[in-house]
């Protein structure tokens, strides 16, 4: 018995030591065609990559998408030509630690960070005094606020807003729900290098399948894009930092929250009610309690955590309305 055991290991050490070094997956045609039709800029040494199209003739109006976690910018590639009918320049980033932007480690990673990175990016682009329209989605929501609390602040550096669009996210920490797994990595300690270390893309598409209705489910092919974007520059070795997040929601709450309360910018929110992050009804009684001079819409009932991939139509009708209505 003791000689199958021994062998068995022997076998599997090797085996794993292959498993963890498996490269990345190719980029498929699709994702190779959203990263050529970008480029990247430096923010300290590090690259970050953007999307920068021009559209709308005889609009000077600008928007700024800020994806979620644990995605990329091309969470907006569904959006992506019915915003460059209505915009003059559509722009979107990969967020540091995300998609094909820098994946450095160890980094302090922080939500603040991010949002200096928003704003070296609109400099680089020569937008520092162009009014910004940010359209945003989970972490980026919470990217927003921090950009919004240095605009109403009139912070050095910061960006003009114009208007901001929130989409499901941790907006308020007390009415947010984050994944076992994200807990599990987040506080995780010495355990969490193991688990990104194991993880692959069943267990990748296993726990983002969760946040997706019933009906509105990716294809596989759909979440490969996403996992190749996260295995790109061994991001799946970064969660555990990125995740850090959660806590900084919790810590800066009175900050994020008081900037949408204080601000005079228009604010509206477009809601998948089916997500299991930030649940119907609680999610949206809070968000109407707290904010109640900002619009909403609601997406259909089926309709859950990525709304601009699930009902792409309906998210971009909704955020169009609320454009035109001001």
């Amino acid at each position: 018995m003791k000689e199958w055991w021994l062998q068995v290991g022997l076998l599997g050490v090797p085996l794993l030591a292959v498993y963890l070094h498996i490269p990345p997956p190719q980029l498929s045609p699709a994702l190779r065609s959203w990263k050529s039709s970008g480029s990247f800029f430096t923010y300290k040494d590090l690259s970050i990559f953007y999307r920068d199209s021009s559209g709308a003739v005889g609009s000077s109006d600008v928007v700024v998408l800020l994806h979620g976690f644990p995605t990329s910018s091309y969470d907006w590639s569904k959006i992506w030509e019915g915003l460059t009918q209505r915009f003059h320049r559509v722009i979107a980033l990969d967020f540091l630690g995300f998609g094909f932007s820098d994946k450095p480690r160890p980094h302090g990673y922080s939500i603040f960070e991010q949002a200096t990175i928003v704003e070296g990016l609109l400099r680089h682009l020569g937008l520092r005094h162009q009014r910004i329209n940010l359209l945003s989605h989970d972490y980026g929501d919470t990217v927003a606020q921090e950009l919004l609390h240095r605009y109403e602040r009139n912070k050095t550096g910061s960006i003009l807003i114009n208007s901001l669009c929130l989409s499901n996210g941790g907006i308020f920490p007390e009415a947010y729900y984050p994944r076992f797994i994200q807990k599990l990595l987040k506080d995780g300690g010495l355990l969490s290098p193991i688990l990104l270390r194991l993880m692959n893309f069943f267990f990748f598409s296993g726990g983002l399948r969760a946040v997706f209705g019933p009906y509105t489910q990716p294809s596989q092919a759909e979440f490969w894009d996403m996992w190749t974007a996260v295995r790109n520059n061994d991001g799946n070795l970064v969660m555990d930092s990125i995740l850090q997040y959660i806590n900084q929601r919790k810590k800066h709450r009175e900050r994020w929250v008081g900037a949408l309360m204080s601000t005079s910018v228009p604010l509206h929110l477009i809601y998948g009610p089916l997500d299991p992050v930030n649940p119907h009804p609680e999610f949206l009684q809070l968000y109407k309690k707290v904010l109640p001079t900002s619009t909403v819409s609601v997406l259909d009932d089926h309709i859950s955590h990525y709304p601009q991939l699930e009902d792409p139509m309906g998210f971009l009708n909704a955020y169009l309305n609320f454009i035109n209505s001001f």
